[in-house]
């Protein structure tokens, strides 16, 4: 390290020398083209007093040596002339040196022409003397005056001539003209000194000149870079690094401009890839990126006018327009943008994507508004299967305002105990005993009426209420649990329903288990019912539901057939219960085919040793369709809905006859 600090501080050296040999020879040069006339001037005034004095041919011939020994320094400094150090092709220190050396050389021819002049006046003794002195004298200082940037030349230059007007007065002799001589002696000896005096202070203006103009381009270049750097850092904050599209906060910024200036309405469109995560699962993240590069090129070239579009995250994807952008409808936008992703994708084996698009159009200009309901669309659209789009509408907005609600209600309703839990039972042996009890979640919001469940899930998950609803439910439960125990009925479970995402969110193992030994219940009386999401889902949180079987805790896959379960899935050893979903329930007394696939699920669960509730049971003739497949265990609106805690155990109390 020390040694490379040394390398740039002699390279950082020899470049400040440089500059200051430059600046010397630029200077030098525009001093002769200025003192050149002056010399030929006071020659010519020399050679008219030399034909005046009888010395003509002298003179000529000595004017004319002059003029050319002036010609070369001039054809020297000439290439000079309105040009700077810092222009095109910069010379190195060791052609400038030369360049210097040549003015020297040139000085100094110029000089021992000037050491004739004592021809002219018969070596000093003519009454000429005193003028060619007073020549000498003034062309000298003239010199000094012009060479301050560089000493040399000035003193190749006059030494000649005083030199040899030392040695003309010497030989003349005499008092005058020795004293005379030791004068010119002096006079060239303080003209040197000065000489030397002004190109040290030259230098030292050069070199703080330079520092600066370095410190200043080193600034500039700094600055430069800082404002490279911080548009760099603006793009990457605003662009996705994958795809080069506006990221989130690039667009939000993006379309808040337009909406100020643009003219309504305004329409936005959230596009969300079917299907991506089992890419990434399947061929890796890697194809993942390169399917989401794929499919960001085609929605840029599917798109014509000032449409702003961007990637939010994800496989999620925005466009953006306004009324003046396009004079296609968002119907045929959306269309054009879903079967331009579902194409096959060239090189990359992974069957058709689709995509779903959720639309706003409208007035609205709050940003924070637009995606809102554009998301809205968006879930509607995915709700209603793959590649399909929908537009926000009325019933989305009452929909989202009973949301807004129940999201600012829902803390408040859980302190004063507004929600219920309801209780559905599940009868076995023919219907005639009852095996256990599922909760479920009631609210009925004084506005909206009663709440689906999953609308109350989903306000607690994003209002951060996830964890006290989920202990909220699991209070009610243990209540339940404790009567149960207390009227006898110890075999009797309740079940309870919790979303992978759920489990994956909370620490739900460790929540239930201390929720049960607090209220002094036994985890065998507890039932946890896993809703299919994925099949991913449930392998996700497998940690968790073994950690709860361990506990004593059953485990029901719910909703079995029309969700992603596995045979590995079932073969679990925490997995006690498969309910089979009631879409092959209903009318099944009417359908041979739902027969031979309820048949085969009870097969299987025999099989794996599974007990399988039939759920959604709303008729006498489907419930003796089922109990001639050998359905041991049924529920249903045909036994007894939902209904409350007091309800149910008022039935436990009255008997288990349907």
């Amino acid at each position: 390290m020390s040694s490379e600090n040394n390398t740039g501080e002699e390279a950082g050296n020899q470049a400040l020398t440089l500059l200051i040999r430059m600046d010397q020879l630029a200077a030098l040069r525009r001093n002769i083209l200025a003192a050149i006339p002056v010399n030929l001037v006071i020659a010519a005034i020399a050679l008219f007093v030399s034909i005046h004095s009888g010395h003509g041919r002298e003179g000529v011939a000595w004017f004319a040596a002059v003029s050319v020994a002036n010609a070369i320094r001039i054809g020297q400094a000439w290439p000079a002339v309105g040009q700077k150090a810092s222009h095109a092709r910069q010379p190195g220190l060791h052609e400038t040196r030369l360049a210097l050396n040549r003015l020297c050389v040139t000085a100094l021819l110029s000089g021992l022409v000037w050491a004739w002049v004592p021809v002219l006046c018969n070596g000093c003794t003519s009454p000429q003397t005193l003028f060619y002195l007073t020549i000498i004298c003034g062309i000298t200082a003239g010199a000094i005056t012009h060479g301050t940037p560089f000493a040399l030349m000035p003193s190749c230059f006059i030494l000649p001539p005083l030199l040899s007007v030392f040695g003309c007065l010497v030989y003349a002799g005499g008092f005058d003209r020795n004293w005379l001589a030791l004068t010119v002696l002096i006079y060239a000896a303080a003209l040197i000194r000065f000489a030397w005096q002004s190109e040290r202070a030259f230098c030292k203006t050069s070199h703080l000149k330079n520092q600066a103009v370095a410190l200043a381009g080193s600034l500039e270049e700094a600055r430069a870079q800082a404002v490279q750097n911080a548009q760099e850092m603006s793009h990457r904050a605003m662009h996705d690094d994958l795809t080069g599209l506006l990221n989130r906060s690039g667009f939000i910024r993006e379309i808040a401009s337009r909406i100020n200036g643009g003219t309504a309405p305004f329409c936005l469109m959230l596009l969300d890839l079917d299907g991506f995560s089992s890419v990434n699962d399947t061929f890796g993240h890697h194809s993942g990126d390169r399917v989401l590069i794929e499919i960001a090129r085609r929605l840029s070239e599917t798109l014509h006018g000032a449409f702003t579009t961007a990637r939010l995250g994800g496989d999620e994807f925005a466009i953006f327009c306004d009324s003046q952008a396009t004079d296609t409808s968002p119907i045929k936008l959306a269309t054009r943008l879903i079967t331009a992703v579902a194409m096959p994708l060239a090189s990359f084996d992974a069957g058709r994507l689709s995509a779903c698009i959720g639309l706003y159009t409208g007035t609205e200009r709050d940003v924070t508004e637009l995606l809102t309901r554009a998301n809205e669309a968006l879930l509607a659209a995915k709700a209603a299967g793959r590649g399909q789009f929908h537009i926000f509408n009325e019933q989305l907005r009452a929909r989202l305002e009973m949301r807004r609600d129940i999201e600012r209600n829902l803390r408040r309703a859980l302190e004063d105990g507004e929600p219920e839990i309801w209780y559905q039972p599940v009868f076995g042996y023919d219907g005639q005993k009852l095996v256990s009890l599922e909760a479920l979640l009631r609210w009925d919001h004084p506005e909206h009426g009663l709440v689906p469940p999953q609308e109350i899930i989903s306000a607690a998950a994003l209002s951060g209420l996830a964890e006290p609803l989920l202990r909220y439910i699991l209070s009610n439960i243990c209540l339940m649990i404790q009567e149960l125990r207390a009227s006898g009925h110890t075999q009797v479970r309740v079940a309870i329903n919790i979303s992978p995402r759920e489990i994956s969110r909370l620490a739900v193992d460790e929540l239930l288990l201390s929720e049960l030994a607090h209220h002094n219940c036994p985890p065998s009386m507890l039932e946890v019912e896993i809703t299919e999401e994925t099949a991913l889902d449930i392998r996700s949180v497998q940690d968790k539901l073994i950690r709860l079987a361990r506990g004593g805790i059953n485990i029901t896959i719910d909703d079995f057939g029309v969700g992603y379960s596995t045979m590995a899935t079932l073969r679990q050893s925490y997995v006690t219960k498969i309910k089979i979903d009631r879409s092959f329930v209903k009318d099944i007394a009417k359908s041979h085919g739902n027969q031979i696939l309820v048949q085969s699920v009870l097969n299987l669960g025999q099989s794996l040793g599974l007990q399988v509730v039939v759920e959604g049971v709303e008729t006498r003739d489907d419930a003796a369709c089922l109990r001639r497949l050998g359905c041991g265990l049924m529920q249903g609106y045909y036994f007894l809905p939902p209904v409350r805690r007091a309800a149910a155990l008022e039935r436990l109390g009255l008997g288990q006859q349907n």
